[in-house]
């Protein structure tokens, strides 16, 4: 279960964590880690010399680059890594990656196993072909997730401390899988989601058609409409819809007006229209929710 470490020799600045053994052996039997455990995390700065190369890797490996340069090859395949991009190397992978002499890359890294490890790592990649690069951008959330989980190294080895690191892994692979394919989309189509998104909280109080939507983003309603179901995974008035739920969900929490002005508010002056179509998105009647936030 030890992780593969990469040949590089640690400066003042790096950090590295090999998380122990019998510490391993703990999450993979705790029911609070044992899906996906870290086995080993840390942080490179400017990683001159960083080479890596592994025949057979035995566990699963996130690799995220803040700056600089380097080159990953696996299988067939050599690619060039840059700032933003994030490396998913499954277990049992064939690969070799280095850092680029003049511009040594920075990076993050977590090695992880667990009885649903691949399962996360697939999340991140769902609807999508295999790609062991994912192009993030600056992404401060990720960077933040990073640091708190190599924070867990003032802990000593507290059990405890490693399963909280156990669930703050899940947590970054869980978020990745919600950001990284609309990332992907938007790079893919050029779509100005959030703009369209500001357009439709800005018509939240009243009607807004699919004919508006398209014209803002400058393509046909039907170009629209299947480009935005393959950056979101729904159609764009199901969207705006979903958006005006959530605004009566929230008017139903903290205000005490009555659900037929809910629904003004929203734009519906049918009142029962407005009940059956918040009724199908939320699952409960106005009224039924109401009452069961304020049980």
């Amino acid at each position: 279960m030890t992780a593969q470490l990469s040949q590089w020799p640690l400066t003042s600045d790096g950090m590295r964590i090999i998380v122990p053994t019998f510490i391993q052996d703990y999450l993979a039997l705790n029911p609070l880690s044992k899906q996906c455990y870290p086995t080993a995390f840390g942080y490179y700065p400017k990683a001159g010399g960083h080479r890596m190369s592994r025949e057979q890797h035995n566990d699963n490996l996130l690799m995220y680059c803040t700056a600089g340069r380097g080159t990953l090859e696996i299988g067939s395949q050599r690619l060039p890594v840059g700032a933003g991009d994030a490396l998913l190397l499954p277990k049992g992978s064939h690969h070799s990656y280095w850092a680029d002499t003049d511009a040594p890359w920075t990076i993050y890294w977590v090695h992880f196993e667990g009885e649903l490890a691949a399962q996360f790592l697939d999340t991140v990649r769902a609807g999508s072909a295999f790609t062991p690069l994912l192009f993030m951008g600056t992404h401060s959330r990720l960077v933040a997730d990073f640091e708190a989980l190599i924070e867990t190294r003032k802990t000593g080895y507290s059990r405890r401390s490693f399963v909280h690191a156990a669930n703050l892994l899940r947590q970054m692979l869980t978020y990745l899988s919600v950001v990284a394919p609309v990332i992907q989309a938007k790079r893919q189509h050029d779509m100005d989601l959030d703009g369209i998104h500001a357009l439709m909280e800005e018509k939240l109080h009243g009607q807004l058609d699919l004919a508006t939507l398209a014209t803002y983003a400058k393509l046909s309603k039907y170009h629209f409409s299947n480009k935005y179901k393959a950056l979101t995974g729904h159609s764009p008035i199901q969207h705006f819809l979903h958006l005006k739920m959530e605004r009566a969900c929230h008017l139903l929490d903290v205000s005490g007006i009555s659900i037929k002005d809910v629904g003004r508010t929203l734009g519906y002056e049918d009142s029962y229209y407005f009940s059956r179509l918040f009724k199908k998105i939320i699952g409960v009647a106005p009224r039924q929710y109401r009452n069961l936030k304020r049980g």
